[in-house]
């Protein structure tokens, strides 16, 4: 075998590994974020329809909601932070880790009594931007696991330069993965939610718990590669 062909199929499995972790990954979150929205009434991942909503409650007196979603933007940044900070602090293993941080919120939040409804929506919106952090690239492309209108976005750019003659697919048609597993664990939460209630967000936490041990089987290299490198300027540079 070549050392060509040799690169290919690394690159093609790597690939491949990547693209099933952001479709259980997606999954994950999709559940996660109808059930929260069911349970809520507010949007747990979806921060610029919760942008929107904040904006409308200012202009109908209504602070108090205001103030919530703008709380909830606030928090997703903060576990969007905290994701990068876990997978970049740890030096294997940073799915397991972020993953199994996403678990643990989202337990926390199963168990909380119906008087804390404030605080388990802000927990299952810290989890949703802490699992931003599981998978950030496949071959150096940016992925969003819950920023889903980009990947919509990036899948119609692409439509439209094959339309003009590019025929490079590989930057575009990945993007179809986060969205058809975020549909597909949307479906699923909302069944669930309609029969199990609160229950539901114990099931997704063990759901990812399950994702969180798969990983473990994965090579430490590919945990490296899904991540963005951290560049580190020199400070006579400044």
């Amino acid at each position: 075998m070549t050392r060509q062909r040799r690169r290919h199929l690394i690159r093609k499995r790597r690939t491949t590994t990547g693209l099933a972790l952001v479709a259980a990954v997606s999954f994950i979150a999709g559940m996660t974020d109808a059930i929260g929205l069911i349970l809520s009434g507010d949007f747990v991942s979806f921060m610029s329809g919760n942008t929107t909503r904040a904006a409308i409650s200012v202009a109908d007196g209504d602070y108090s909601h205001a103030l919530t979603l703008f709380g909830a933007i606030w928090v997703f940044i903060l576990g969007n932070a905290l994701g990068i900070v876990l997978a970049h602090r740890v030096s294997a293993r940073r799915a397991f880790v972020v993953l199994s941080t996403v678990a643990i919120l989202l337990a926390g939040a199963s168990v909380l009594p119906a008087d804390y409804l404030r605080m388990q929506f802000y927990l299952v919106v810290l989890s949703m931007g802490l699992i931003n952090a599981t998978v950030e690239q496949i071959e150096g492309l940016p992925i969003g696991l819950t920023y889903i209108t980009g990947a919509l976005s990036r899948f119609g750019r692409g439509i439209g330069r094959w339309m003009i003659g590019d025929r490079n697919p590989r930057g575009w048609l990945i993007q179809t993965v986060p969205w058809t597993g975020m549909a597909a664990g949307a479906v699923t939460g909302a069944f669930i939610t309609h029969s199990m209630g609160k229950d539901a967000l114990s099931v997704v936490a063990m759901l990812t718990i399950v994702v969180a041990l798969a990983t473990r089987a994965l090579p430490r290299p590919l945990h490296l590669h899904f991540q963005q490198p951290i560049v580190h300027r020199r400070r006579d540079a400044l």
